[in-house]
């Protein structure tokens, strides 16, 4: 393993291990809003000061582009990007589905990945070039080939700002697309869910960079293919991320293409 993924994996397990310790007293959690429901608790302040003490000790000189602390230093050659707690909403109400997601941006190219389920402790991790993993376990894309027999990821605007009509008019047109919809909730799992086969495919809008870089990662090295609804780069910045295995990527593209906001 590479060593900045070996600490990038310990940062990611010392966050696994205050939600785990939280999750077993959800009564006494302390929630704010941040918006209409957009949630953050103490949990996910301590999961994140937890992964970036870990990373600062091993690394003083990289920057970081956290969801609770922002940005620092993000002109530095190397940047972590983090989400502490991907699926707050789910943690908060003891639904279990929710990870922790760290990637490493070296001169803005993404080269580390690490999505950790504490839930499951399922360790999902990529180095660029070098493949991804499911614990020691080498990850593929699944082999689908037909839109119509696939499963998908998606998830569903939860903010006053978010275009549900849009979106609604995209979910029934894919649902007649494909075998079937999924909406668990933490969109940094389902793109590692995409990796390890488990969808054929998924799609949102309106994400942030720490919800996809990992996730990203993990399935390009797995032999998919990551984009806007276009197909094409720069959804870290767009916030719009469709993925798949090549075959339905095509076929995904056909669909939501005219949907892009890019």
């Amino acid at each position: 393993m590479h060593p900045m993924l070996n600490v990038a994996v310990k940062a990611a397990r010392r966050a696994g291990t205050v939600i785990n310790r939280a999750s077993l007293n959800l009564e006494r959690l302390q929630v704010d809003r941040k918006q209409h429901n957009d949630f953050v608790t103490e949990v996910d302040k301590a999961a994140e000061a937890a992964i970036i003490e870990t990373l600062s000790e091993a690394y003083p000189t990289h920057g970081f582009l956290a969801e609770e602390t922002g940005e620092h230093n993000i002109d530095a050659e190397n940047v972590w990007i983090i989400d502490p707690l991907d699926g707050t909403t789910n943690f908060i109400h003891g639904f279990p589905q929710y990870a922790v997601s760290i990637a490493l941006a070296v001169n803005g190219v993404t080269q580390q990945a690490v999505v950790y389920d504490p839930t499951r402790d399922e360790l999902f991790t990529a180095t660029r070039g070098a493949g991804a993993y499911l614990d020691r376990r080498r990850l593929r894309v699944a082999t689908q080939d037909r839109l119509v027999s696939s499963l998908l990821g998606t998830g569903f605007p939860y903010r006053e700002d978010q275009d549900l009509e849009k979106y609604l008019k995209i979910f029934a047109e894919m649902t007649r697309q494909c075998a079937g919809l999924r909406r668990p909730g933490a969109a940094s799992l389902d793109l590692a869910y995409v990796a390890a086969g488990r969808y054929d495919g998924f799609f949102e809008s309106d994400l942030k960079p720490w919800d996809m870089a990992a996730g990203a990662l993990l399935i390009t090295e797995s032999g998919g293919l990551v984009g806007n609804y276009r197909g094409e780069e720069g959804f870290l910045k767009s916030g719009e991320v469709m993925a798949a295995n090549p075959r339905i990527f095509a076929q995904m593209v056909q669909c939501l293409s005219k949907y892009s906001n890019t």
